[in-house]
C-alpha cells in the first residue's frame, strides 16, 4: 500500500532478496531514494527507484533497460579512476505490489547536502559570497573528476548545483564533493520521449535550463561536449562568487535568452563581482556563446583559471591527458572497457614474493623481517564500480559519517564506508576556512601527474608490475622530519617520546642473545633528544607515533604512490637524481664509515653501497647531500632513513589506478627509500619497497609529511 511515506509501496521488504528497504529519503518528479541496508554486508546503500517508469510499456523496458546497464558500464570505469564520482553497487527492476515496473540503482551511501542546499542554507544564513580561492578550493575534486571523464572522450551535460554533493563542512578544509548523473535524464529522455510527458505532464530533458549552455538551448550553436560541461561549471562559479545563480529567468524561453545574449554574458563582472583582468578573460571565454570559442575541457578551463589567480604557482595539472580534444570535432567516445573484479580489495597476492636472497643481512640493522603473511580475499562493496545518479529533489542526505582517515589510524579501513551516525553533517562555520591552495615552508608543492609505479624488473617481485597511477597535485615534505622538529611535538604534549631502544622483529636465523646485543648497539643512533643530532631524522618511531606528528602539523604521511612520484616525477627516471648511478655525494648509505661502526660494536659488516666514507656512520643531517636532491628539491628520497608511508603493504594489481590508498588493512605498513645503513642497489630505485610492523621503531626508520591540496 502506496502512502506519502513510501510512495511505491516497498517499506520493510527485500529487493532482489539482498537490499532490505528501511525508508523514504527524497521524492522528486521522476524518481525515488530509499535508504536500505544490504543484508549480506550490513552496510547502507541509496535505493534510487524511478518511479515515472512504472507503466512504460514492455515493448519498451527492454531498450530502457539496456540503456541504464550502457551508462552503468561506462560509470564502472570512469568512476574506478575518481574517488570524486559517485559509485554504484547494482542496477536492476522490481515490480511493485500495484503491478509498477520500477527500474533501480543502488549507489554508495554519502552523507552531506548537494551544493544547491548548501547554497540555500548559505544564503539564508546570511554567509557572505566564497572568494575566488575559496570557490576553487571546494570545486576542484569535480574537476579532476571531469577532465578524467573528458579525457576518455565523455561529458556529462547536465552539471549543476543539485548533482555536485558535499560531504563535511562545505566552507572547511576537510569538504569533499562528488559528481552526481551521468546521463540518466539523457537515458530517459532518448528511450521515452512523448510517454513520459504523456505521464507526468513533464518533458524529461537531458539538461537544466538554469545551467544550460546556448547548443543544449538550440543546436545551431553546435554539438554539446565537454565545452558545455565548461560553461555550466563556470556558471557555477560565477555563482559560488556572488551568492545568487549567474542566469536569472523565471522559464525556459527566458533562460535561453540569457544564456546566449551577446550582449550580456553571466561573467563574473558583468554581475558586479571584482576579479581581476585575468580572471575576467578565464570566464568570458568559458562562457562564450559559440562552442568553438570556449576551453575544450574541464582540464583547459582550469589551467588558465589556476594560472590567473595564482600566476607565479606551477602549471596545474589533474595528471589527465584529454588528447588534444577538437573543438570543432567533437571527440568520439571510444570503448571503455568494464572490469569486473573479484570481490576482494586486497591486491592480488604473489604467490612467488618472497624475500630475494640479496636482501638477507641488509635489512637485518634497520630491523626488517620478511614478507608479510597472506590475508584471505574478502568481500568489500567498493570492490564494484560505480554508476552516477541524480538526487531527487535534492532532498537525499545520505549517511557515510564517521569514516577514519587511513592516514592516521594504523586500524583503518581506508575507504570503507563504515554505517552513518546519527547525527547531521557539521554545519558550516561561521567565518570562512579558506582551504590552502599552496604550500607552506619546508613544503614542495608536486603538481599531479602520471607515471608507472612500481617495476617489471624480475630481480624484485615485490615492486611488480608496474602500473598506471594518476595523481592529484599534493605538498611533501622537503627533508625527512628532524629529531628537533619531532621534540617540539613531544614538549607540548602532543607527540610521545620515541622508544630509547629500538625495537623490531628479530631477523631468521639470531639468537635472541644476538637481537638484544643488535637493538642495544643501535640504540645509540636513535636521535631523538640528543644534542648536536637536532637536524638529524627523528628514528626509532612506530608508525602510529609518525601520524600522530605530522597530524599535528595538519599534515599527514605521504601514500606509497604519492612518495615514488615525488622521488621520481612523471619522466621515469632510473633515480631521484637523475639516470646516472649515485655515489656518496648523493646519499648517506653504508660505506667505509658504516662498516667501521659495525665493527667497533661487534656486529657483522653489512654490504657497502660504496667503497668510500661518507662521513656518517649513522644518520646525516638532513639535506646534507644536494647532489641527491630531486628535480623538484626534494632531499633524501634515497638513503638516511627508511620512510613511513599512509599505505597498509600488499602487491600491486596491474590496473591503472587513481589517487591509491594501498590495502585496506593489515599489520604492516610500507616502507620507502633505504637507510643509512643501505648497502643493496636496488635500494636507489625510487620503485623499491619494503615493509615493517606498523607497532615496529626502528634506528632505521623515520617519515616525512604530506598534504591534500
Amino acid at each position: 500500500m502506496t502512502s506519502p511515506s513510501d510512495p511505491l509501496g516497498i517499506l520493510g521488504t527485500t529487493i532482489h532478496e539482498k537490499y532490505l528497504v528501511g525508508k523514504l529519503v527524497g521524492e522528486g518528479g521522476f524518481s525515488v531514494v530509499y535508504k536500505a541496508e544490504h543484508t549480506i554486508w550490513k552496510q547502507p546503500v541509496a535505493l534510487k527507484c524511478f518511479k515515472v517508469l512504472g507503466h512504460v510499456p514492455h515493448d519498451q523496458r527492454e531498450k530502457l533497460l539496456e540503456g541504464f546497464i550502457q551508462e552503468g558500464k561506462l560509470m564502472t570505469a570512469l568512476s574506478s579512476r575518481s574517488a570524486a564520482i559517485v559509485q554504484a553497487r547494482d542496477v536492476g527492476t522490481f515490480t511493485t505490489k500495484d503491478g509498477a515496473w520500477v527500474p533501480y540503482m543502488v549507489l554508495e551511501w554519502l552523507e552531506g547536502k548537494p551544493l544547491d542546499l548548501v547554497l540555500h542554507d548559505e544564503r539564508v544564513r546570511k554567509l557572505p559570497p566564497r572568494t575566488i580561492t575559496e570557490a576553487m578550493a571546494l570545486l576542484e575534486p569535480t574537476i579532476v573528476a571531469l577532465d578524467i571523464v573528458h579525457g576518455q572522450g565523455v561529458a556529462h551535460r547536465d552539471i549543476k548545483p543539485p548533482n555536485i554533493f558535499v560531504l563535511g563542512d562545505p566552507r572547511g578544509v576537510d569538504s569533499h564533493v562528488k559528481v552526481l548523473d551521468f546521463g540518466i535524464a539523457k537515458v530517459m529522455s532518448e528511450n521515452l520521449g512523448g510517454a513520459a510527458m504523456a505521464q507526468t505532464g513533464r518533458e524529461i530533458t537531458a539538461f537544466t535550463p538554469n545551467y544550460g549552455a546556448p547548443e543544449q538551448f538550440s543546436r545551431t550553436h553546435g554539438a554539446t561536449g565537454p565545452w558545455t560541461d565548461v560553461f555550466a561549471m563556470a556558471l557555477i562559479l560565477v555563482e559560488l562568487l556572488q551568492g545568487r545563480p549567474a542566469l536569472e529567468g523565471d522559464d525556459i524561453i527566458q533562460l535561453s535568452v540569457a544564456s546566449r545574449d551577446p550582449g550580456r554574458r553571466p561573467t563574473p563582472r558583468e554581475l558586479g563581482v571584482e576579479v581581476s583582468d585575468q580572471v575576467q578573460a578565464v570566464f568570458a571565454k568559458a562562457l562564450a556563446i559559440s562552442p568553438t570559442d570556449r576551453y575544450a575541457t574541464m582540464g583547459e578551463f582550469w589551467r588558465a583559471l589556476h594560472h590567473a589567480v595564482f600566476p607565479d604557482a606551477p602549471t596545474w595539472t589533474s595528471g589527465v591527458s584529454t588528447g588534444g580534444a577538437s573543438m570543432r570535432t567533437p571527440p568520439t567516445p571510444g570503448p571503455i572497457s568494464v572490469v569486473i573484479t573479484d570481490g576482494s580489495l586486497t591486491p592480488r597476492e604473489q604467490t612467488n614474493a618472497t624475500t630475494p636472497i640479496l636482501l638477507g643481512n641488509p635489512l637485518t640493522p634497520g630491523g626488517l623481517a620478511g614478507p608479510p603473511p597472506k590475508r584471505s580475499a574478502r568481500l568489500s562493496w567498493l570492490a564494484v564500480g560505480g554508476v552516477g545518479a541524480a538526487l531527487v529533489g535534492g532532498l537525499v542526505a545520505w549517511g557515510m559519517a564517521g569514516k577514519t582517515d587511513p592516514t592516521t589510524d594504523p586500524k583503518s579501513t581506508a575507504s570503507l564506508p563504515i554505517a552513518p551516525s546519527a547525527s547531521a553533517a557539521p554545519a558550516p562555520s561561521a567565518s570562512a576556512v579558506v582551504r590552502p591552495t599552496t604550500c607552506e615552508e619546508g613544503t614542495v608543492l608536486v603538481p599531479g601527474g602520471k607515471f608507472f609505479m612500481g617495476s617489471d624488473d624480475a630481480s624484485f617481485p615485490l615492486w611488480q608490475p608496474a602500473h598506471k597511477v594518476i595523481l592529484d597535485s599534493f605538498c611533501m615534505g622537503r627533508h625527512e622530519v628532524t629529531a628537533g622538529e619531532y621534540k617540539a611535538c613531544s614538549d607540548v604534549g602532543e607527540c610521545k617520546r620515541p622508544d630509547p631502544v629500538p625495537d623490531y622483529p628479530k631477523t631468521p636465523g639470531t639468537t635472541d642473545e644476538q637481537h638484544e646485543k643488535s637493538r642495544q648497539a643501535y640504540a645509540e643512533l636513535c636521535t631523538f633528544g640528543k644534542p648536536g643530532l637536532e637536524s638529524h631524522p627523528i628514528n626509532c618511531v612506530s608508525w602510529e607515533r609518525a601520524a600522530a606528528y605530522c597530524k599535528w602539523k595538519g599534515q599527514r604521511l605521504p601514500t606509497e604512490a604519492e612518495w615514488e612520484f615525488a622521488a621520481r616525477s612523471s619522466d621515469g627516471r632510473t633515480f631521484p637524481w637523475g639516470d646516472e648511478p649515485g655515489d656518496e655525494k648523493h646519499m648517506n648509505a653504508c660505506g667505509l664509515e658504516c662498516n667501521r661502526w659495525e665493527l667497533s660494536k661487534g656486529l657483522k659488516p653489512s654490504p657497502t653501497m660504496y667503497a668510500k666514507d661518507d662521513g656518517y656512520p649513522g644518520t646525516a643531517p638532513v639535506g646534507s647531500f644536494p647532489a641527491g636532491h630531486t628535480k623538484l628539491g626534494v632531499e633524501d628520497m634515497v638513503g638516511n632513513v627508511w620512510e613511513w608511508t599512509a599505505d597498509w603493504f600488499a602487491t600491486y594489481k596491474a590496473d591503472e589506478v587513481v589517487n591509491p590508498l594501498g590495502a585496506p588493512d593489515g599489520d604492516r605498513k610500507a616502507i620507502r627509500g633505504g637507510g643509512f645503513n643501505g648497502g643493496v642497489l636496488l635500494w636507489l630505485n625510487p620503485a623499491f619497497r619494503y615493509h615493517q610492523l606498523a607497532t615496529a621503531s626502528s634506528h632505521g626508520i623515520g617519515f616525512r609529511c604530506a598534504r591534500t591540496l
